[in-house]
């Protein structure tokens, strides 16, 4: 067997502001919580979010540039934070995150990112689905129109759930694969951004769902889920940690993920998607920084139990 070193075949990162919710609003110790990430070369990718003071954004860009990792930038806090929808009905709500999703493209710029992660809203139900489906890609085309006119940078789609938590349009991954048809025809820089602790909040299955949107370009999201106990303290989509009693997701279902992936050539030398852990302390005896070592001890592990697998 050949190398079958986790970097040959994925670029493991880490969702900042998820391990350090302290500075999800865009604001606090931005620089000082990035800098535990990037001086652990485990990481070789890092997922950041909105960072509202400009002093603060070229500290952390050079900062970023020093450390030779690649960046994503995550509109979520932004987004979810402000309620704001690429896909609303009211022109003047859909205006307000077309210029909110434009202002992120431009820090993400600033900040020498890569991709840019974007959202659906709200689903509006079965009767305007194929509406908001239809404004969605409207708006995610004009994104990508717009960070084509500023650089080269990707676009992708993150998925959510559709009834339990985040409630989004996108949502099930026919929908996905529905949006992501119309949008690619026109721009290669799209894609969607599968996380594996919204399979279970979705009620699908990752070797149902993934081959649905495996011919675009693809990026990937490890995290879990508590779904079965509405009194649950992390129920719903909370990215707590790895093995939390209750919880979905733990070592054997973060390699069997590893494996699919693989058997789909989703992960290869040729295909090195960046995979980032998305955790967060939620529990009070639990801290951002073994919540980032109880990440890696689970990649880790899960990538070197992975059998039969001829690389």
């Amino acid at each position: 067997m050949e190398d079958f070193s986790i970097y040959r075949y994925m670029k493991p990162g880490m969702v900042h502001f998820k391990a350090f919710p302290e500075v999800a609003w865009g604001a606090g110790p931005i620089v000082e919580t990035l800098k535990k990430i990037v001086e652990d070369d485990f990481w070789t990718a890092v997922e950041v979010g909105w960072m509202r003071d400009i002093k603060v954004r070229h500290e952390a860009r050079k900062l970023l540039e020093v450390s030779h990792i690649e960046v994503c930038y995550a509109t979520q806090p932004m987004f979810l934070g402000n309620k704001l929808s690429l896909n609303a009905f009211d022109p003047a709500e859909r205006k307000k995150a077309m210029n909110a999703a434009r202002n992120c493209i431009d820090e993400a710029y600033d900040l020498g990112a890569s991709w840019v992660r974007v959202l659906s809203g709200k689903d509006p139900g079965d009767e305007k689905r194929d509406e908001a489906k239809r404004i969605l890609v409207d708006s995610i085309k004009e994104i990508c129109e717009y960070s084509k006119e500023e650089g080269e940078i990707g676009i992708t789609l993150k998925i959510f759930d559709r009834d339990i938590d985040k409630c989004s349009l996108i949502g099930h991954f026919k929908d996905a694969a529905d949006v992501a048809k119309e949008i690619y025809k026109e721009y290669k820089n799209f894609g969607l951004l599968a996380d594996l602790s919204h399979f279970p909040l979705l009620r699908e299955r990752p070797e149902d769902a993934i081959p649905l949107v495996k011919e675009y370009p693809l990026h990937f999201h490890l995290g879990n889920c508590v779904m079965r106990d509405r009194k649950h303290p992390a129920y719903g989509d909370l990215q707590p940690r790895f093995g939390i009693p209750g919880g979905e997701i733990d070592t054997p279902q973060v390699r069997d993920y590893f494996r699919l992936l693989l058997d789909l050539k989703l992960l290869s030398p040729e295909n090195r998607p960046v995979v980032s852990v998305e955790v967060r302390p939620l529990l009070a005896e639990e801290y951002s920084e073994a919540i980032i070592a109880n990440a890696k001890r689970v990649v880790k592990e899960a990538w070197a139990t992975i059998e039969n697998f001829a690389a």
